[in-house]
C-alpha cells in the first residue's frame, strides 16, 4: 500500500491515480496516525514550502514522516517534497524536515522561472527507481528552487538548467525526484512502478478502491513555486 501524505500543496492525487493506473494500492492520509501505518511513504508537493511545512507541523504530519523514515519505510519524495528533506530553504528562510543537511536554493537571475517542461536526467550512478530507464531520459519539471545537499555522494542524479543541479537524491530506499514522475509518461510511470517493486507492493486485486479526489477545499498553495 503506497501512504502518499497530504502536504497542503498540489498534486497528491494525481499521484494517487497515476499508482491506480499501474494497479498498485495507494491512500491519501492527512493524519499521523495513518502515516505511522504505512508500508511505503510517498511525500508529493507544488508550492511554497513554508506553507507546505506549517500544514504538514499543525497536524504533526512532520514528524510521522520523521518516524517513518527512521523506521527504514520505502520513500519516494516528489518536487516539493524532495526538497523538505533538507535542512532549509531560501525561500522566506524556512527550516525543512532536516532529513539530510543541505539548503534549497533559487535558481540564479538571467533563468527564467519557473523551470517548466520536458528535461533530461543524468545518472550519476544506478539505482532500482531507475531500473530500465536510461541516463538522460526525459521528465517534467515544475520548480524555480533545486535541493543542494552538503553531501554530493546522495546526489544520484542531475539536469541541466543554466548549469547542472541535483534532480535525483538516494540514500538506501529513500529517493527524492526534482520532477513530477506523475506527469512524465512511460518514464514517470515506469520510475513508480520501480518504486512499488522496491516497497514490496502488490497489484491491486480486481475491484479494490482507491480513494479518488474529493471535493473537499484545499488549504495549501497549488502555483509550481518549488
Amino acid at each position: 500500500m503506497m501512504t502518499i501524505v497530504d502536504t497542503g500543496a498540489g498534486n497528491l492525487y494525481s499521484v494517487a491515480r497515476a499508482f491506480k493506473a499501474l494497479d498498485v494500492p495507494a491512500r491519501v492520509v492527512d493524519r499521523p496516525e495513518e502515516v505511522e501505518q504505512a508500508e511505503a511513504v510517498v511525500l508529493p508537493g507544488v508550492g511554497a514550502a513554508g506553507a507546505a511545512m506549517r500544514f504538514m507541523r499543525e497536524r504533526g504530519l512532520d514528524e510521522a514522516v520523521r518516524a517513518a523514515l527512521k523506521r527504514g519505510l520505502p520513500f519516494l519524495g516528489i518536487c516539493l517534497g524532495m526538497q523538505l528533506l533538507l535542512s532549509s530553504h531560501e525561500e522566506g528562510d524556512v527550516t525543512g524536515l532536516d532529513v539530510f543537511p543541505g539548503r534549497v536554493r533559487r535558481f540564479p537571475d538571467g533563468l527564467i522561472v519557473p523551470h517548466m517542461g520536458w528535461n533530461q536526467v543524468q545518472q550519476n550512478y544506478e539505482t532500482p527507481l531507475f531500473e530500465g530507464i536510461p541516463s538522460g531520459a526525459y521528465f517534467y519539471f515544475v520548480h524555480s528552487y533545486y535541493a543542494e545537499p552538503a553531501d554530493a555522494a546522495l546526489v544520484a542524479g542531475q539536469t541541466d538548467y543554466g548549469a547542472p543541479y541535483c534532480s535525483v537524491i538516494a540514500a538506501g530506499n529513500l529517493w527524492g525526484v526534482q520532477f513530477h514522475p506523475e506527469k512524465s509518461g512511460a518514464n514517470g510511470l515506469r520510475l513508480l512502478r520501480n518504486f512499488a517493486k522496491v516497497a514490496g507492493a502488490r497489484e491491486r486485486p480486481k475491484g479494490a478502491r482507491v480513494r479518488e479526489p474529493g471535493s473537499r477545499k484545499r488549504s495549501g498553495p497549488e502555483a509550481g513555486q518549488c
